[in-house]
Order: structure tokens, then sequence, then C-alpha cells
């Protein structure tokens, strides 16, 4: 929801507080944000500077309506400010919370230093903003000074909430999200040195345009953020302190224990026994900055002391993907209703859920997602599964300098993330830096969940040995996959005496297809993390011979999340009966059945059709094609190309004037009992306006004759997504409302083959998605969709086949694949714009045929190399790549064939 908002300018407040906080006093200004259109309560924000110890903080606080409520502290990521939580809090405080969110020290309009939730600093911050909230009138106390509030946060902001959970006793529930547990575990895993994620926050903190300004644009006295203050070292807005230690692990390339210990005094590790509230942690599977084995130290620790944990996967990460905002918005809400309002009805989701990919939406690039559960949180071990891996000990070198980089994840670049989900292997291992072990081909699917172990035996002529651990998902071409884009970095100490060490795998969930095989890759390099600047060679070898795999079998993937597709696709059997009353045709003798076509869903031969009024010119004109079971068939063609009149006749509707169609090897005629196997949904349907939407599904179905058992009418309910409209009469229904009540009728039943024609009309994109992956589904099972679009985007990621027509007659038939185009072209999303001297560059690469600009970004086509070598290629030309996948190219196959334009 856009709310217009209207700043009252003018007036300055004075707060003053108690000496013993040395907080509060400062300035605020009001804002009313309009009443929203369902008549929930105008949002009155109060815009503040609070005097805090060393730092001005800039704060905005949140209220609607009156009387005392729970609070809400909203944290923002690294780099970010309050102003990104300008959105969240609205809600909150429409939805009875009363909401303060400020921009961290260094952040924003807030001056001080940045203390990466220093306690000393940035903690005793968030301790005086809930001493701020216990004097406010809106603000429900649980005791005097004790305000009723939960914090919540992303990142940066979900380590402030867990910090202020530990430190002080006031807090009552917390939800952190995508955040750390041990900061220095996550920037130093395993004695390694996470050098561009760590390069990444230091390079963010080190530039400002805004420092030296106090909010309110006055000149910062103090010097606590300005360019005047900056040190020696170029910290920018850090504490020295804070430079100093990159520094010097920077230059060494290995982290310290004096390092360790700063990073591990400012994590929430640091006060794990004193976290004993509510906790909803939401963590993302796409994050090589903050991987599941944080969530996972997380939920272990404060269930310990009791407290209700509850764990959630997200798709999305720091490296891109859905961060599914709508939804944790949603759970997010549901935790604080429950935990701070005290609704014990309140639904706050199961003990642990994941998210599960399966595709992309070819229209936006987004994932297309389902849900698992389970009733408790399985950790990252689960139940071991052994794979036996084959391959004896091999050596291989690190190189000088540490380069060339293999590459895994490289932050920043979402697409790297998303390419893997497509089956696009985007990582690179360089020969000779390198060992590999690998599986016989599987027998069965394997959901790898949680982090699979190895061990194995490490020989270096170096001290230490720096190992980057992955395991590939390896299809029957040989084309591998890195599941999540993950590493796992370890140094193993006392290398030049032999050690055998058990290694954890990155923590993933994915699903290993039958025929794939498992491939164990220790590498030298990785892009994103320091290697030994000395040469060095590595001799390693597997101890057991196994790679150990955790499963969670009691996480089920629910049917809730396919919304109102919980069964798949119910159909209607058309009734011909009731056709034979509306038409008034009589009934011709049909031929015999051919029992060769008995298992074919359909086949047209020869099938021409020439309405009344046009004496020259055919609605469809000797068109003859063959559907086979399992196939979504889609059905193309611009306005006037025969389409619905195919469809008319394939139900029996009109007669053709020539030519044969045959269904399961009946031929079709009004009232062939074979059409008791056929559900259509053909040019909208008839309902009763005076009668409910419920009612006149069950009075259709009553009209069939067949038992009530069969039409899966709950289901069907549940597919029109209409809730208490059900229930009223369908003449005050929308356009958008009747087409779904119309769609759910068409799926009454579970006939053999299905047919729609323009489906999506009237349903917005989640509806689009969601009918979108249950046709896929629905023929996977054996049966037969034919769908008739304009919208290519749809009909191609949901059809296996097309037929193309124009002007009555058929164009072309055939795979999707084959008529799009056979994917030897990429699409390359990048910052800015590129040089005419780079794009030729591109075009000039090692099996690339061309490179073009396009409105999309730069359009590559391929001629010999593969996606993952021209990636690396980009990425040696210092090209801000932002996306990267095939590029779709069915609209222009199309409009060639017919061509012309859609109309």
């Amino acid at each position: 929801m856009i709310l217009r908002k209207a700043r009252l300018r003018g007036r300055r407040l004075v707060v003053s507080a108690a000496a013993a906080v040395a907080v509060l006093a400062g300035a605020g200004t009001w804002a009313a944000v309009a009443a929203s259109s369902d008549g929930r309560p105008s949002v009155h924000r109060e815009d503040r500077v609070l005097d805090m110890p060393g730092a001005r903080i800039d704060t905005s606080y949140f209220t609607a309506g009156s009387g005392r409520r729970p609070a809400v502290l909203l944290a923002h990521g690294f780099g970010g400010s309050k102003d990104d939580l300008r959105s969240q809090a609205e809600g909150l405080a429409r939805d009875g919370y009363a909401v303060l969110t400020w921009s961290a020290r260094g952040f924003g309009a807030s001056t001080g230093k940045i203390g990466l939730n220093d306690p000393a600093h940035e903690g005793a911050d968030v301790q005086r903003l809930i001493d701020w909230l216990a004097k406010r009138p809106e603000v429900r106390l649980d005791s005097a000074g004790d305000p009723r509030v939960g914090v919540a946060g992303a990142s940066y902001g979900g380590a402030a909430s867990l910090l202020a959970a530990g430190y002080d006793r006031r807090v009552d529930a917390i939800a952190p999200a995508i955040t750390y547990w041990n900061l220095a575990d996550s920037l130093f895993p395993k004695g390694v040195f996470k050098s561009l994620w760590t390069g990444i926050f230091f390079t963010t903190g080190s530039a400002d345009p805004t420092a030296g300004q106090a909010p309110g644009g006055q000149e910062n006295q103090g010097g606590q953020a300005g360019r005047k203050d900056r040190s020696g070292q170029g910290c920018g807005r850090f504490e020295a302190r804070l430079c100093a230690m990159y520094e010097r692990v920077a230059v060494s390339g290995k982290p310290d224990d004096a390092a360790r210990r700063m990073l591990e005094a400012r994590s929430p590790s640091a006060v794990a026994d004193r976290i004993k509230v509510p906790t909803l942690i939401l963590q993302g599977q796409t994050d090589s900055l903050f991987p599941l084995d944080q969530s996972d130290a997380m939920a272990k620790a404060i269930k310990a002391n009791g407290a209700p944990v509850a764990v959630d996967w997200l798709a999305g990460g720091h490296d891109g993907g859905d961060l599914e905002t709508k939804r944790i918005t949603s759970r997010t809400r549901a935790w604080f209703d429950r935990y701070l309002k005290g609704d014990k009805g309140t639904d706050t989701g199961p003990a642990f859920r994941i998210t599960r990919t399966g595709g992309f939406d070819s229209t936006d690039g987004a994932a297309l997602l389902r849900g698992a559960t389970g009733d408790s949180y399985p950790g990252l071990t689960g139940h071991g599964q052994s794979v036996r891996l084959s391959g004896g000990e091999q050596s291989f070198a690190n190189p000088p300098g540490g380069g060339p980089s293999g590459v895994s994840s490289v932050p920043g670049i979402a697409g790297l993330s998303q390419a893997s989900s497509l089956g696009v292997g985007v990582s690179l291992d360089f020969p000779g830096q390198y060992a590999r072990f690998d599986s016989a081909p599987l027998r069965q699917s394997l959901r790898i969940t949680g982090s699979p172990t190895v061990k194995v035996r490490v020989k270096a002529d170096a001290p230490d040995a720096v190992l980057f651990a992955k395991v590939y998902d390896v299809g029957p071409d040989g084309a591998q996959v890195l599941p999540a884009q993950l590493v796992s970095p370890v140094r193993v100490t006392g290398a030049e005496r032999g050690r055998t060490v058990e290694l954890r795998l990155p923590a993933v969930d994915h699903e290993v297809e039958p025929g794939h095989r498992l491939r164990l890759v220790l590498a030298a390099t990785d892009l994103g993390y320091a290697s030994p600047a000395e040469p060095a060679t590595y001799t390693v070898s597997l101890a057991d011979g196994g790679l150990t795999v955790p499963t969670a079998p009691d996480v089920r993937t629910q049917p809730a999340s396919l919304a109102w597709w919980v069964w798949g696709l119910p159909l209607v059997a058309v009734v011909v009966a009731a056709a034979l009353l509306l038409t008034g045709r009589r009934r011709t003798a049909a031929p015999a059945p051919d029992p060769e076509l008995a298992e074919v869903p359909l086949r047209i031969t020869g099938l021409s059709k020439r309405y009344a009024k046009s004496v020259d010119r055919y609605a469809v004109k000797d068109l003859s094609f063959t559907v086979e079971k399992g196939q979504v068939l889609g059905l193309l063609g611009p306005n006037g190309a025969g389409k619905t009149t195919t469809l008319r006749m394939l139900m029996g509707l009109i007669a053709p004037d020539s030519g044969e169609i045959r269904v399961f090897g009946h031929a079709i005629r009004p009232g062939a009992s074979v059409l008791s196997r056929v559900g259509a949904f053909v040019e909208g349907a008839g309902f009763l306006p005076h009668l409910t939407g419920r009612a006149n599904l069950e009075l259709y179905w009553r009209a069939t004759g067949r038992p009530a058992e069969d039409a899966h009418l709950d289901e069907a309910l549940e597919i029109a997504g209409l809730g208490d409209a059900l229930e009223r009469a369908v003449r005050t229904y929308s356009q958008g409302m009747r087409q779904r009540l119309a769609i759910a009728q068409a799926m009454l039943g579970l006939p053999d083959l299905l047919i729609l024609d323009e489906p999506t009309n009237g349903l917005d994109p989640p509806q689009i998605r969601e009918m979108r992956e249950v046709m896929i589904r629905y023929a996977a099972e054996g049966r037969t969709v034919i769908v008739s679009s304009h919208l290519l985007a749809e009909v191609e990621q949901s059809c296996t086949h097309l037929v193309v027509m124009d002007r009555g007659r058929l164009v072309e038939a055939g795979p999707v694949e084959e008529i799009a185009g056979t994917g030897s072209s990429l699409l390359v999303g990048h910052e800015g714009e590129l040089s005419d001297a780079l794009v030729e560059k591109v075009g000039a690469l090692p099996g690339v045929a061309s490179a073009a600009r396009t409105s999309d970004g730069l359009l590559v086509h391929l001629d010999g190399t593969g996606p993952a070598q021209l990636l690396t290629e980009l990425m040696r030309l210092e090209i801000p790549v932002t996306s990267f996948g095939p590029n779709r190219r069915l609209e222009d196959a199309f409009l060639t064939l017919i061509g012309g334009e859609v109309s």
C-alpha cells in the first residue's frame, strides 16, 4: 500500500530526560499519514534527534489510534538508515504497535562512529531508546520503566535485535533476519579470511557523502562522523580500532586471535546465555556472508535457554534471490501478536520452515517458490545418509599469490545464485588447483537438507593448508551445479605432518535427481577468500571413502504452499445433454472408435470451418495436429486466428464443415460419451446471478448426474480463492471474481483432458503463477492440458509444446524449445552503460558469436563457449554483472511465424 504523507513543518519540540541516562535532548517534527482505504486509523510520525554519549541518533516514531499498545524497535541493515524501514513501520503502527526506527551510528543522518554493534555504543543506544519508549504515553508498560517491546531487523539490524535481548531484560520478543551469531566465525570461518565480503563492509563504511553534517544540515562540531576526523588509516566512519584490525588482517591475509576476540565481543554469541525471549529466526539460503550455520548456532543456544524458537530458511540472502518480504513481514507481525500482544490464538507458523525453489518465472526472473515444514527444527546434521565416493590420493597446487582464484559466490551478483537454480553451472575451478571425488549415479532422488560432512587426509609442504570444500550436483551430461553457490573454507594447521580432518560442507536444501552424481571438490583458491601468498602443494585423500549427507524426512512439502491449487487442477466434465438442450442440435451417428488412438488424447485431421456470412474466408482451414499424454500444449495465434473456433469444435459445441476430431480414439459429435473425459473453460461460463458462488457450483455438478464425491468440490472452492464472497450472490461479483469462479467450475472432477481458453483473464500475478505450476504438475501425472492464451511469457513457461495458428491455418507445431530457439543466447544484466569498446571485446571473445546492447542488458550469442566460461571472462573484463541467464526468444519466434504484430 502506498500512502501519501503530508509533512507538518515549522515547530520544534524539546524533550528533557533524566541525567542518569544522559540522553533524549533533541528536536522533533510531527507528520501525519492519511488514513488507509480500509478505514484503519491514520499513522502519525514524529521525527526526532536524540542525544547519546558521543553521537546524535536520528529517529522516527510511528503510532496510529489511541490507547497504550506494545512497542517495536526496527533496526536497519549495514549501509542503510531508518528510511529503509518506513513502510514496515507504518504497517505495524496500523496493526496496533508503537514503532520506533533509528539510524545507527555512522549511518543516515546519525553521527558517531560505526562500532559493528559495539555493546558500549550501539548496544547502549538501543537500551536508551527503550528508556525513551518507557516514557511515551502510547506504550504499554509491564512495570515502571519497562515497556512491552519487541525488536526486529535484518543483517546488521538482526544482530542488534539479538544483542538487545541479551543486554536488556525488558525486551520481550525478537525477530532477527539473515544475520550473524558470531561475527568472527562469519568473517574468519575456520581460520580463513573472508576477504571480499569484509572488504565490502569496510569500503561501504569508509565513504559517506553526508559525513560531517549533523541532522538538519548543521555542522557536527563534535567530529564524531566528520571527514575532518578521519584517522590515518582512512577509517571513514569506523572506529579506529576496527580499522586497525581490518588493515592488519587484510595485509597478512590471515586472522589473528586479537581480531577474533574483538569481533566475538560484539557478537550475539557473547551473550548467548542471556537471550531468553521468544525468537523467530529468519535466515537466507543464498548467503555466503551469513550462512545457515549462523542461524543453527543461534537456534540451539536460545532454545537451550528455554525460550520458544522458530526457524525459517528463506529463498534469498545476501547473495541475491527472493527475500519473500511480504511473507516474512506477515510472519513477523504474527510472532509479535502472539508474544507482545498476548494473542494466544495467533498462528505463528511451524517450528521449522524451508522455502524450496522450482525454476524461475521468465517474465520477471523471480523464483517459483513452495514451502516445506517440520514440527521441530532438525539442525544441520539431520538423518545422515552415506554416499560412497571414488578417487585416490591427489595432489594440487596453491599458486603463487593465491591467483588466479576459483569462483563460487560473488557478493552482489544475484544472477549466480539464480543461474544455479536454473541448472547453469557458473562456478569455476582452475585445473591443477583442486582435487575431486565422484559418487556413482544415484538410483533415486536425494534431498540434502543440512551440512554434508566428509573425513579427508591432508598433507602439505607448508605449515598450513587452506582448502575450499564444495559439493557439486553433476548431471548425466557432465554439467555441474553448485547448490546456492556456497563453499566451505578451512585452514588445516600442522599439515606438514599430515592430518585427518572432518570437513563440514555448506548447509543447503537441494534435491539431487536420479541419475545425477555428487562431486566433492577440494580447491586451493576461491575468489571470496584470502589464500596464502606462498606457493604450496597439497595432497589429499578420503579417510573413510564416504560423504555423509543429512536428510530431513520429517520436513514435508505442505499443500498450503500451493495456496489455492492444493490438489492440482480439478476439471469439469462437460454436460453434453445440457449443450444439446441449449443448441437444439440433433445427435448424429459417430464413426467407430479407432483402437490405435485409444491412448492419444487428441488428434485433429483436416479440420475446416467457415461461418455462414463468410463466403470466401475460413475460420479454420485444413488444420491437423496431435497432442500426446503428459503434454501442456499452448495454442497460439493473434485475434482471428481460429483458436476459439477450434476449441468450440473440439467440445462438440459447433460442427466442422469437414475434417475429424478424435479424443482417445473417439470421433467428436454432440453428445459423444468420450466428452465425459474432457473438462473445459471456453469463452467464460454462465451463472445464475441470484445464487451464491457455492450454490452455482453445486447446482452445476448435480446437473451432470455424477456422484457428489467425484466433484472434489472443496478443492474447487479453495481454488476459487473468493473467501467470504462464495456466500454472496454472483451478481455482486467483479469481472475477476467471475473469472475465478468459472475456472473453479471448469475444475470440478478430474478429467483426462483439460481445455482452457484464456484462463488468466482477471487473475492477479500470484494467482497466475500458482495456476502455471499446477498445470505443469497435472500434466506430469499423465494427463493433458491445452491452453489458449495471448500471454507468450506464460505459454513459454508452462507449456511443453506449441501449435501456432494464423488466419485459420497451422503455421508451426512442435516442442517449445524448437520453436523458441535453442537457448544459445544469454542475457547479461549490468550496471550503467557499457562502452562500445567493451561491447566489442565481449563480441571478440573465443566461442562468442556476437554481443549487442538491448534495453534489458547485453545480449550474447554463444558459439562454442559455455555460460561458466563467459561469466568468468565478463568478470575479467570488470563488467558489473547484476543478472545472468538464458535469453527467452518465443516472442521473436512467434512474430516471425505470423509475419506481424500481436493484435
